[in-house]
Formats: C-alpha cells, structure tokens, sequence
C-alpha cells in the first residue's frame, strides 16, 4: 500500500497561526503536525512510499522533510500548478498510485486504527472506503448517512445548520483503489465530496463507510490547536515524544539536545523542551511545549502553553494556556493569563497585561504597562468567519478600525477585475464617512474605480447597481439600527444581491493572507460621482404606480421615517402620488443613539387612532424593513402583514403567482393564484430569483419583481395602499379577517458543540411523522400542525418554530420539544 499526505491547504480558518508555516508545519509536541501522520503510516500499515500533495509554500514543508530519509521513508512531492480540488490534485499523482492507497491530510491529529480501516476495506471488496466518525461541531465536515451495512446513502459536505442531517461526518481519511482515478478529470477543479463520490453513486459504485471512535481532530482554528494540548496533557491521545525523560519534582521532562535547565526550576505534568532551551532560576513549568532556542528569564511561570522555536521570556512573566509563535518578546513582569495566541515576531514590553482569548498578528509592539482587552488585528474573540451573511460587523473604530476597513476593501478589490467600476455609498452618520473614507483608500490600491452616490439608503443603490451594467459590485456602510457603537459594511453583487457564501470565503481567503493585489501608480483607481442615484429611484417608483389610483381616493396615511437615510425621499414620492400624510421623525440624528422601537410603535398606534387615519408605516433607517400599524391602531405582527399582503396579492389578479418563502413561514392558507414555494433564501442567484413574483419573509422584508429583486420598504408601502385601493378592504378587516391560529418562534440555548446532535435528534424523533430537512428540520403533528428547528448560523442556540390551531396547542408542541432538547442536551 502507498500513501498520499494532503499538505496544499492555506490555513485561513486557524490564521494567524499560519501566517508564516502553512498549516501541516505547525508544531505538535515540537514536531510538525504531519510528521505525526507519516509516523504513523509507516508504523501501523508499513507504508513507506508516500506522496506529499503541495501548494501553499511547499518550500517549506520541503526543506523540512526533504527525501523522508530521516523518517525511514521515501517522499515524492506533487505540486499542481492550480487549485485543482482535493480529487484533482490527487489526479497529478496517477502514475505513483499503482496500487491501493490510503490518503490523509496533513493537519490532523488522530489515534484512529488505520489497521482496522485497511481490514475493513478488503472485506468489503471495496473501490472507495471512507472513515466516518462523530462530532460535536459537523459544520466544517462532511455529513454522512450510512445503512446497517455500512454503505453510505446520504452525503452533503460542509453543510449549513439548517441543512444538518446526522453527526456523523467524513473525516477525509479514504483508501481507495487506483482504478477509481480514472473517474477523476486531469487538470480540472474536481473534489471528492462535491463531485467523485456523487458520480460514483450516480453510477452505483458503492460507497462504504468505516465508522472510527477513538481521537480525532481536524486542527482548523487556534481554539481547536489548543485543544489538542489539552487532550494530549489529560491522556486523551498518546503521541510520541522528542528527547530523553527525566523526573523532576511533581513532573517528568523531555529534553532534546543542548538544554540548560537551572536546579531550582519547580515542575508539574508533562514538559517538553526542544534544543538549546535555556530555563532560568525559579521558573515554574506545567505540562508546556518549548521550541528550539527559546529562553525563560528567572521567576517565570509557563503553564498549558505551547512555545515555538526562539521565543524569549523575561523575568516574571506568566504565560497560561496561550500559543506563543517564533520569534516572540515577552519582556519582564507581564501577564499572559488566559488564553493568547500570539503570531510570530511581536514585542511585548513590560508590565503587558493581557485579557480573556487575544489574538495577537504578527509584528505588531505593545507599550510597556498597557493592558490588552481587544484583538490586535481583528473581533473581541475569534471567529472562523468575518461575514455573516454578507455584511462585515463590529463597533466602530474598535473591531471595525480604519486600518481594519482599507485591509477589507483591498481584499474585496482583490478578486474584482481591474479597472472595473463599483458603487460605494453611505448613510449620513460621521462613523459611516470616516469609515468609508479608509475603504476607498483600499479599493483604489487594486486598480478598482469607485462611482460615489454619497449617503444614498442601500436600496437605493441596490437599485441603481441592477440597473446599470457598467457598474459590477457595491459596497454601503451604515450605522446599525439597535447599536449606534456599530457600523455594518454589507457587499452586493453585480445583480444588487448580498454576496454569497462562497464569495465571501475568497474575501476572507485573500484578507487573512494579505495578498492583496497592487498596481502601478498609474493604475490607481480613479473616483467619480453620481448624484442622480436618489433621482432615478424616486422616479422609479413614481412610474410604478398610477398617480390617478391614489388622487381619487381618501386613503390618509402616517409615516416614520425613523431619522433614516430615506428622509430625503419618502416624503417627495408619497406627496408626488397624491397622498394624503403625516411625516413624523424626517430629520437626520447626529448623534449615537438607537432607536426604541417598542416606543416608536406606541406612538405611532396612538396617531392612528387619535386621527382615524387608514394606516401607519414605519419605515426602518435604510429602507429594508417594514412594519405597519392597520386603521383600529393595531400593530400587524410581522408574520401576519405576510400573510394580509398573500391575501391582497391573490385578491387582485387573475394570473397565476409564483412566491418565494422561508421554510418557517406559515403554510396553513391555500390561495387561488398564487403558487408558494418554501426554500432556504440564501445564496439564491438573480435568475432563479426571476421566476418569482415576490420573495418575502416573516420579518417584515419584501422584493417584489416588478420593481426588483431587493427588499425595500418604500416601494412595499406604497404597493400595499395600491392593494388596499383595489380591494376595497380596510386593513383592520384583513387582520381581522385571518384564520385563527398561533404562530411563534423562539430561541433556546444549545452549544455549537451540540447542534449537529440536535438535528440527528429531530430527525430521529420526527421518522414516523411527515418531515421535511428543506432549511432545518420540520416535523407535522397533523395535517396543520408543526415544528421546526434550525440551529442559529452564528449564536449559540436552536431556533424553534412553531405552527399550531392555537396558543395551547403551540404550548404543548413548543414546550414538549423544550423538554426533549434539554434532555439530549444533558445527555
């Protein structure tokens, strides 16, 4: 049997770590991370040919294990000249694998029985064999499904939560037959898990799956390279130890060559220190890792951290549970007590205190005596991701710094074609101009020109950019509408659409690797202005509606504009229809303050009724949101204002409508003309969005197509008085007029670490009932009657949502499921 090392990965996730070793060199008891791997093949399975598959600095992990002499191997390296995917770059080594192999990442840690798999798959006469086992966290793996029998009939690589089916997932340890390389493209991007193990099932090769359970560990951000250390210093997994053991006080230590290590050093658990370490009078060591050529000045305590190679230590410093990288400075009497990773060449002077979980990029200087409470780069804790569904979040001028902003837009400029033009607009708030002000900056040092609509609402651009081909992406920063302390930067595609996922990844990719692209000095990008932006849209949604419709009727309306960016525009459009209004809240607010909003309906509740108007709307900051208050002064919930403008819309046309929802809308109403489709609203692009006369959700969002793919309050408001006026319907009719029943949502508190188990639960508990796994898990009580669960993308905990005839029903439905998860929970 031969062996292929998967060693071409960039890091991103567990950055800054990799900023400087790509992720297989990281050091695992002073040796890197797939050192331990070849070890192990050539011990368990007498492997001794391997192949290294590279791509990100492969010099490095050359220079370190060169021909794989000194590991009593032979290694021949494969070096694609592109991002092939896992499959395909394996392709680039069909000549070496003659026979059956066994291929494992690099950046793993695990005591699995690769025996027992090698047994597993000869039993089975299998082409392809994968070992699953199961996890707390499947997000970033691939969730697989197999029979009694061992064959794997479901698979879906690294889902959402909402889409998570099982904990078990593929932990990318495969032994495969040569013959299946012939199914693999040469020189395409070809992966396994999204396109070979689909084709082999398309063609009825069977798929088995190993199920493993002892230690394994995908090493993907610094908590989890942690982690590792714990569980090796707790006995979680025994690894093999560089240099000779020596008992000191409460403690052993392994030392390798050139080790001086003072008599009066006080030692707990496990140490081990690399050559040449230096470690001075009184220092207290505690199951800790030392590099090569590190030094530890007098009265220092080093306790569960990991140093790398030429760090030195002053006098009195505490280091607990960090990473301290190459390279480092820690001068005398500072405190690294909980949890620091530190990239490599930094300078802390004396007296640092750190606080709870900082990291720390590289070749950054903290003054003497400061005390360290926020990130040096980047978030008040570490985050696997920057985006969240397409817009980048954190408090102004902390997290979101201006240095923080220009790095962003460069990468974000990075992938745009060069010379190419996007629009970068604003709300009217001072943190918005300055922070904008540092983006441009960023976007001009690619080669990218900026068309600038100043403080323009973001539907307003949003319109305008799917309008105009010559313009390819946008980009507009506000202020948050419940926290003045934060600013949100939200990217759109060239369609006005959020950026996807996938995008968002190759932002972060570039962004963490700072390989930013940069031009010539005249190649800088230019910027030129667009003040019609404002203009077209209000004309826009002029000619939407017939001006007559609302001058012949006596619709009185009130509107809040909420001091947002859409003062300057809803008061032209609604006196231009004819409409007879109040305005209230139309001026801009300067100053940092959030918007009550429970204080803001009241009011608007007491208007309407005091003045017998026929409707109140409020129109949220920037033009997204929408909620309404009907002519009794009753507050329409969200969901319900859903399901009155369904009504209207069925209500007033004789064609059949296409509408798009989320899975948790309710689904309780049939209607005449209007075909609902229920769908994960994500990552959708603008012609499949096309097909749909409404896409909508229960929080008060809505695009209609005929004016664009966009929420936008605006246009929705006015659409709504249209609707009203072509009925004949008082709004206070309409609510009253919807079937009883209860619909609620709910959040409840689960770790990350257990959300995958969750929705294993509910689909387990849901299998004699009808079920629906469309974003989420959905289970029917009865025809009418359901539940469904989707673990939150970002928080920690399970969104519940429940459909019933009425309150106690849903009671009984909502607080059985409560019950039932904190069981498994517990369990």
């Amino acid at each position: 049997m031969k062996a292929i090392v998967l060693a071409g990965g960039f890091g991103t996730r567990i950055q800054p770590l990799t900023n400087a070793v790509p992720k297989p060199m990281l050091p695992i008891l002073n040796r890197p991370m797939m050192e331990h791997i070849i070890i192990k093949l050539r011990d368990e399975l007498g492997i001794t040919e391997i192949g290294v598959l590279l791509y990100f600095k492969p010099e490095i992990i050359k220079n370190h294990f060169k021909d794989g002499k000194d590991l009593g191997v032979k290694i021949t390296y494969f070096l694609p000249d592109d991002d092939y995917g896992t499959a395909g770059a394996v392709a680039f080594a069909k000549e070496f694998l003659d026979e059956t192999f066994i291929i494992v990442s690099g950046d793993l840690v695990t005591n699995f029985d690769f025996k027992n798999i090698q047994n597993f798959h000869e039993k089975k006469n299998s082409k392809l064999t994968i070992t699953l086992t199961s996890v707390e966290n499947p997000l970033q793996f691939g969730v697989v499904i197999a029979n009694e029998d061992h064959r794997i009939e479901r698979f879906l690589e690294k889902p959402s939560w909402g889409e998570v089916f099982s904990d078990t997932i593929n932990t990318g340890i495969y032994i495969i037959e040569p013959e299946v390389l012939d199914l693999i493209p040469y020189k395409h991007n070809f992966d396994f898990a999204k396109d070979l193990f689909p084709l082999m099932m398309k063609q009825d090769i069977p798929l088995w799956g190993c199920s493993e359970s002892g230690y394994w560990r995908d090493v993907g951000n610094p908590e989890s390279y942690r982690e590792v250390y714990k569980d090796i210093f707790n006995g979680e997994i025994t690894l093999p130890y560089k240099g000779y053991a020596k008992e000191i006080d409460n403690g052993i230590v392994y030392s390798e060559s050139g080790v001086k290590l003072n008599k009066k050093v006080r030692v707990e658990g496990t140490v081990i220190l690399g050559k040449n370490v230096f470690v001075d009078e009184g220092v207290t060591l505690k199951n800790c890792i030392i590099g090569d050529n590190s030094k530890i000045g007098k009265h220092s305590e080093i306790i569960d951290s990991v140093l790398w190679d030429d760090v030195k230590i002053g006098v009195k410093v505490k280091v607990n549970n960090s990473v301290i990288c190459n390279d480092n400075i820690i001068k005398d009497e500072s405190k690294i007590p909980f949890g620091v990773i530190m990239a490599e060449k930094c300078i802390v002077n004396k007296k640092v205190s750190f606080e709870k979980d900082i990291i720390m990029w590289p070749d950054k200087e903290i003054e003497a005596s400061s005390v360290v409470s926020a990130n040096i780069i980047w978030g008040n804790k570490y985050k696997s991701s920057i985006f969240e569904d397409g817009a980048v979040v954190g408090r102004t001028n902390i997290e979101l710094s201006c240095e923080m902003t220009t790095k962003l837009a460069e990468a974000f400029g990075t992938i745009l074609p060069q010379g190419c033009n996007i629009y970068v607009s604003r709300d009217y708030h001072k943190s918005t101009f300055m922070l904008k002000r540092a983006f441009v900056a960023g976007i001009l040092s690619t080669g990218v020109n900026i068309v600038d609509p100043y403080n323009v609402p973001s539907n307003v651009m949003r319109q305008a950019l799917s309008k105009n081909e010559d313009v390819i992406a946008g980009v507009h920063l506000r202020q948050s509408v419940f926290d003045p302390t934060q600013t949100e930067i939200i990217f759109f595609t060239n369609e006005g659409l959020v950026l996807d996922s996938k995008l968002a990844q190759s932002i972060e990719r570039i962004f963490f690797r700072e390989n930013f692209r940069k031009v010539k000095y005249d190649e800088i990008g230019s910027i030129t202005e667009d003040k019609n932006l404002r203009e077209l849209y209000i004309k826009a949604i002029e000619d939407s509606f017939d001006k007559t419709l609302f001058k012949n009727c006596e619709q009185k309306v009130a509107v809040d504009i909420m001091n947002g960016s859409t003062s300057d525009i809803y008061p032209r459009i609604i006196n231009e229809l004819g409409i007879d209004n109040i305005i209230l809240n139309a001026h801009r607010r300067e100053k940092g303050k959030s918007n009550d909003i429970v204080k803001t309906q009241e009011n608007m509740q007491h208007i309407v009724r005091g003045l017998n108007l026929d409707c109140g709307f409020l129109i949220y900051p920037n033009g997204h949101k929408l909620q309404v208050i009907d002519n009794k002064g009753e507050l329409i919930y969200d969901y319900k204002l859903l399901l009155i403008v369904l009504a209207l819309l069925d209500k007033s046309t004789d064609r059949k409508l296409k509408v798009i929802l989320p899975a948790w809308a309710p689904d309780f109403i049939e209607y005449d003309h209007i075909e609902v489709y229920r769908e994960k609203l994500s990552n959708f692009k603008a012609e499949q969005l096309k097909e749909y006369d409404l896409i909508a959700d229960t929080d008060g969002h809505f695009a209609f197509n005929e004016f664009g793919l966009n929420r936008d309050s605006i246009f929705t408001s006015f659409k709504i008085l249209e609707l009203l006026k072509k009925s004949g319907k008082k709004l206070s009719k309409l609510h009253k007029d919807l079937p009883d029943f209860c619909y609620k949502g709910e959040n409840i508190p689960c770790p990350s670490s257990l959300k995958g188990k969750m929705m294993r639960k509910f689909l387990e508990d849901g299998k004699d009932k009808k079920i629906s796994s469309v974003d989420g898990v959905k289970i029917w009580m009865n025809d009418e009657e359901w539940i469904l669960m989707v673990p939150d993308q970002h928080n920690e905990y399970l969104n519940l949502y429940v459909q019933a005839e009425d309150e106690k029903s849903a009671g009984r439905i909502f607080y059985s499921y409560q019950d039932k998860i904190e069981k498994w929970i517990s369990e």
